[in-house]
């Protein structure tokens, strides 16, 4: 049994849609037979379809960043859930992520993970690989951060700011910031960025760059939740990730042009 599934892990071996496939259902099981639940029903779905798409696009090394962010994006929104519950600034649903949660987080990931299978079908021209490798890498850097920065701000921020006014307000308004929140949302961001390196998916300077960009969006996503999106109703959170998420990749791809 142990033979099967190393071969099957073994990209010379298999065809990288079947084990996407074969790994993403075993896991969706897995998920679903647990007590704890990380996704609601649909979320599970989707989250599949999103594994499937990852690893048949960039195999392991982009799975195992998307997991990590996965994992640590669900245990920092449990971050003083009962306080944060009973003040009423809690994410929905106990912190269990649904379709819109995963592709609020994924969208610009996945547009980065196409592009590379792009290259490899020889659609795109493959100076654009390292480039849609570090966005990829960008956008759920962006993401961990901002995931971070927010929930750590809500449960420990001591004095909450406008990012627009620097004026006080209660802690979970749209667009609050806070130096404990800021400072645990570039350590997110560095986090994630040291996993995609340690798999070698972006250099050193990678790193960096993806922790500019993070750093950038997040304080974009921030003056775009204080200006406009108390204002229209269509601009939801999750569409509001959507937009952070492109502009931390679209930053780390522009800084990494200019850099070289």
């Amino acid at each position: 049994m142990l033979d099967i599934l190393l071969n099957w892990l073994d990209p010379n071996v298999s065809n990288p849609w079947l084990v996407a496939i074969a790994l993403n259902s075993i896991l969706l099981v897995v998920a679903v037979i647990i007590p704890k639940k990380l996704l609601t029903p649909a979320g599970l779905i989707n989250a599949w379809g999103l594994g499937v798409v990852v690893w048949g696009t960039l195999g392991w090394r982009g799975y195992g960043v998307v997991m990590f962010y996965f994992l640590a994006g669900s245990a920092v929104t449990r971050i003083g859930m009962a306080q944060k519950e009973a003040e009423g600034i809690a994410e929905k649903r106990g912190g269990a992520r649904g379709p819109e949660n995963v592709w609020g987080s994924a969208f610009a990931a996945t547009i980065c993970a196409i592009g590379v299978a792009a290259i490899k079908l020889g659609w795109l021209d493959p100076d654009w690989e390292s480039l849609l490798l570090l966005g990829y890498v960008a956008s759920f850097s962006t993401k961990l951060a901002d995931t971070t920065a927010s929930e750590v701000g809500k449960a420990y921020g001591k004095s909450t700011f406008l990012i627009t006014t620097l004026q006080p307000v209660a802690r979970g308004t749209e667009g609050a910031i806070s130096l404990e929140g800021t400072l645990a949302g570039i350590v997110g961001g560095v986090l994630i960025s040291l996993v995609a390196y340690s798999v070698g998916l972006i250099t050193l300077t990678g790193v960096v760059i993806c922790t500019i960009a993070a750093f950038v969006a997040t304080n974009l996503e921030s003056v775009i939740g204080a200006t406009l999106q108390s204002k229209l109703d269509w601009l939801t959170n999750e569409l509001v990730n959507v937009i952070n998420t492109i502009i931390g990749a679209v930053v780390a791809i522009a800084i990494a042009t200019w850099w070289h």
